[in-house]
């Protein structure tokens, strides 16, 4: 945490770059709206606290934890259970849930003093957009005293917390994932009407194919890796389950009275979820608490002669990896852009604000390329929905980086159970029940408009 303070002057001169109103050092910067650099920089925070909890997990830096005072007490009596604990065998994961906690109490913190914030003339909206310095401060602050929760129930209960921000977060996750996948479609489209080019008929078939391919590839590896010729049949039917209904879909998307209420649908939206439904089974696969049907899990929790009491945890396995990625992307997706599609604004809480217009022109008119407040007569979005989407990714981050794993009853090892497993496959079925939503809305719904 020491190294994180050398940012301190960054931030500080980002409270004045990227304020609630311009200043007059801001003529080195681009024009850009007040609105999305403030969201930037709250992401930079919570990419901040991913990268402390990705460092302290770090078997180096993960042993260095022990010397903490205070971090291993109260390790003795976890839901009345009376027992000594080796607290070393475990620290990067306790770590990562203090850290994790730290950012969510953050970003609820900053949802609920925005609460009803309308524009940018609210008094709470210069907090919003300013200070960043002293917001940085009440952060480190906040991560500090996480450091010093005694373990009691912290763990076990806080598991069930990430456990259900985890899922939200999967359900936005999968909100953003649908939408690109339209806009997407609609873009390639729109350039082969408007050029007439083959080539992009092409581009949609080779993309189209290759997340096709590499989605059967993959269920075949899943098969292969993740199921037994005799036994595991949980895998084996969830695999199943999955692959039929990512085929039952693809084929939906394809049916004339579909194509006629939506011509803009296709198989590439199809071919990415199923890609995302394929990742997502495979993530719950690696989540599977039987050894047998789960090779991950041998590597995770496998002992060494040379230290026999610990177990030799490794967190960077492929699917949390893979899971990291995607947190990037929708975290960033949900700080700089707006939906194509008014329903997905209206869902998200987000919409393209016009009131900056005219602080844009008169910037430019001035010769001044800098920020400028573009939510006086409106905000361009939902600053406590923001905030709660961010600390539902803090929840995501934590989960994935400890790999949902909790520590067993003798509190010695860590294991992972099977909430995590059902967890993400609701998840994936609520992915593709959505997506499924929207193919049949203009449908079902025919008086409402779906463009």
């Amino acid at each position: 945490m020491g190294a994180c303070l050398g940012v301190c002057s960054l931030l500080s001169c980002a409270s004045c770059l990227c304020g609630s109103a311009p200043c007059l050092l801001c003529g080195c910067c681009p024009s850009a709206k007040n609105s999305t650099v403030s969201r930037l920089l709250f992401t930079f925070f919570l990419f901040l606290g991913t990268l402390v909890s990705i460092i302290m997990i770090i078997p180096g830096v993960e042993k260095e934890l022990y010397k903490l005072p205070g971090f291993c007490e109260g390790s003795e009596s976890v839901l009345g259970i009376q027992n000594h604990v080796n607290c070393s065998s475990f620290l990067g994961h306790k770590a990562v849930y203090r850290m994790g906690f730290a950012m969510a109490a953050f970003f609820f913190l900053f949802a609920l003093i925005m609460v009803c914030v309308r524009s940018s003339k609210d008094p709470r909206a210069a907090v919003q957009n300013g200070f960043w310095f002293f917001k940085f401060l009440v952060l480190v602050g906040i991560t500090v005293g996480a450091f010093y929760i005694p373990d009691g129930a912290f763990t076990s209960v806080w598991f069930y917390f990430g456990v259900v921000g985890s899922f939200l977060f999967i359900l936005i996750q999968l909100v953003l994932l649908i939408d690109f996948a339209h806009s997407w479609s609609q873009l390639w489209l729109r350039n082969v009407g408007e050029s007439n080019a083959k080539g992009w008929y092409a581009a949609l078939c080779i993309v189209t194919f290759t997340f096709y391919a590499a989605s059967i590839a993959a269920v075949v590896l899943l098969y292969i890796y993740y199921t037994k010729p005799e036994g595991c049949t949980e895998g084996k039917v969830l695999i199943s389950i999955n692959l039929i209904l990512c085929f039952f879909v693809s084929a939906v998307s394809i049916l004339p009275k579909i194509q006629d209420a939506q011509p803009h649908s296709g198989l590439l939206q199809a071919s990415l979820i199923t890609l995302y439904t394929i990742y997502v089974t495979w993530s719950a696969l690696a989540n599977v608490p039987t050894p047998t049907c789960n090779p991950t899990l041998l590597v995770r929790n496998s002992t060494s002669s040379a230290t026999a009491t610990q177990p030799v945890t490794t967190w960077w396995d492929a699917p949390s990896i893979v899971g990291l990625i995607i947190f990037i992307l929708c975290a960033l997706f949900i700080s700089v852009r707006s939906s194509d599609h008014p329903q997905v604004n209206k869902l998200m809480l987000t919409e393209e604000s016009v009131a900056g217009a005219g602080g844009e022109a008169a910037a430019v008119e001035n010769g001044l390329h800098r920020a400028y407040d573009n939510e006086q007569d409106g905000v361009s979005y939902n600053y406590t929905f923001f905030h709660l989407c961010l600390l539902l990714a803090a929840l995501y981050i934590m989960m994935t980086l400890t790999n949902w794993y909790r520590p067993d009853e003798s509190l010695q090892v860590l294991t992972s159970p099977w909430t995590a497993v059902w967890v993400k496959i609701c998840s994936s079925w609520a992915g593709l029940l959505l997506y499924l939503w929207t193919l049949v809305a203009p449908l079902v719904l025919p008086g409402r408009d779906f463009s």
